[in-house]
């Protein structure tokens, strides 16, 4: 269920004001320690005032030239305290880690972790709360949540919700259940989710999925130089060639990025996943 702006715009002050001392004006220097977070801050317009990302923030590319402050799970908090932000925009994996040290050296930290669309929207118009960004997270905001309408408006006429297997790597075979954007992506887009009776990151084996019989697969893309190895597995491994997406023909490559980030491209992802799902519906 979408949450409307209006009811974002009333809820966002008050959390804001839990999270976040006062201060004297909109952050100057912020550093982001998520690929989403980062994302975010772009489509505010913030990237001058972005002076330090993660490895694994490449888009847009401009972001690649910001100081780089270690990976998404091994954040160098010297290098963050040495960068001296006035915020920094942190995920749910850092707040027993990273955000405490951060904390304890005075530095303001957002604990930003949506795994919804709706949280999508709620922590772009907190992070345009504290930057004061009004306009443009109101505008962003606006405009997710009238795409995703047009999708859940368009497969709505769908007859059937076919089942779907993403694969996030092959060898072990890796794929993301309930509580994950990627999910709800599925779900939203009018398919059916073969692991939805299991939750976040799920590591399985060849026999369940064979047993679970998926009609459509989606293949993660993003590994670097191995980045087609999950659809060319899904298209050529023998073993799978009984299934229904083999034998229709149904297996698909899918960008990360649009897929798994809780940011503002997600949008994009579930736009990509319904077109894929339902080419009856979007044409061809």
């Amino acid at each position: 269920m979408l949450i409307s702006l209006a009811l974002i715009l009333t809820i966002i002050p008050l959390a804001a004001c839990t999270e976040i001392d006062d201060n004297d004006g909109p952050p100057e220097r912020i550093i982001s320690l998520a690929p989403s977070n980062t994302e975010i801050l772009f489509a505010l317009g913030l990237g001058d005032y972005v002076v330090g990302v993660t490895e694994y923030c490449n888009y847009p590319p401009e972001a690649r030239q910001k100081t780089m402050i270690g990976g998404f799970s091994t954040t160098d908090i010297e290098r963050v305290i040495e960068l001296d932000p006035d915020l920094v925009l942190a995920t749910g994996m850092h707040e027993e880690t990273v955000v405490p040290h951060l904390r304890d050296k005075g530095i303001k930290v957002l604990v930003i972790d949506p795994q919804t669309l709706d949280e999508v929207c709620m922590d772009i118009a907190l992070i345009g709360v504290e930057t004061e960004r009004f306009e443009e997270s109101n505008m962003l905001v606006t405009d997710i949540e009238n795409r995703i309408k047009a999708v859940i408006s368009k497969v709505s006429s769908a007859s059937e919700k076919p089942s779907v297997f993403y694969v996030t790597w092959h060898d072990p075979i890796w794929t993301l259940g309930r509580d994950t954007i990627t999910h709800e992506l599925i779900e939203t887009a009018g398919g059916s989710n073969i692991f939805s009776d299991s939750e976040g990151h799920i590591e399985t084996n060849l026999e369940t999925v064979i047993a679970r019989n998926p009609e459509i697969i989606l293949a993660s893309a993003g590994h670097g130089a191995a980045e087609d190895s999950p659809v060319t597995w899904a298209q050529t491994d023998d073993r799978l060639r009984g299934i229904d997406a083999r034998n229709n023909g149904r297996i698909y490559q899918v960008n990360v990025d649009l897929v798994t980030h809780a940011g503002p491209r997600a949008i994009e992802g579930l736009e990509l996943i319904a077109e894929l799902i339902h080419p009856e519906i979007f044409g061809e």
